[in-house]
């Protein structure tokens, strides 16, 4: 299995450390990359969207010609795990500051989000998780955290926190408020490897 990190800005160092610690713990072979070339993207079995800033990474993505890439790929089935600031990119809905920023969505989740709806750094906080499909709770870390703050169609909510959604799940597509890569829990990057 090759899983690849989107590699323009944001967590991806931390990601591709948590990555390897999940394969290795499932007991698969499989290799990490960092994407930032058409052909890294076309070589991978699933994608992670690294938190960040999402504004930054949008355009980046349309600079470097990744960005119809990643939206055919989402559709057509391969798994993806949006963290962060790439929970707002999945959505296809970012509310009043994606558009005062223009941010373009990749919109492949049916869902919409409050970019920073926790607030600034300084409201950063962590808090266990009881997440679908996990026994044990998860230590979320939320950093300037967006909300999932409505799902229609096939997207539907599979964590919350404090009664607001925090994690939705569309298919093979992940959407986390929060930084998994920031724990020492492989279970999400784990989950999504299983979609493969």
């Amino acid at each position: 299995m090759r899983v690849g990190v989107i590699s323009v800005q944001g967590a991806v160092p931390e990601h591709i450390r948590m990555s390897e610690a999940a394969l290795r713990a499932m007991g698969r072979k499989g290799e990490v990359i960092a994407v930032r070339r058409l052909d890294d993207l076309r070589a991978v079995d699933c994608l992670i969207v690294p938190g960040g800033e999402s504004t930054t990474i949008s355009k980046l993505l349309r600079k470097l010609g990744l960005f119809d890439e990643v939206v055919r790929m989402g559709n057509e089935g391969t798994p993806m795990m949006g963290t962060c600031a790439g929970c707002v990119l999945l959505a296809k809905e970012g509310g009043e500051q994606a558009e005062r920023t223009g941010t373009e969505l990749l919109s492949l989740m049916d869902m919409a989000v409050d970019r920073n709806a926790f607030g600034r750094q300084r409201e950063s906080f962590e808090a266990p998780l009881h997440i679908e499909g996990l026994d044990l709770p998860f230590p979320g870390v939320f950093i300037r955290a967006p909300l999932i703050t409505r799902v229609w169609g096939g997207c539907r909510v599979v964590c919350v926190h404090q009664g607001e959604a925090v994690m939705a799940r569309q298919g093979s597509l992940l959407a986390l408020s929060f930084h998994p890569e920031l724990t020492e829990d492989p279970r999400l990057h784990q989950m999504l490897f299983e979609l493969v």
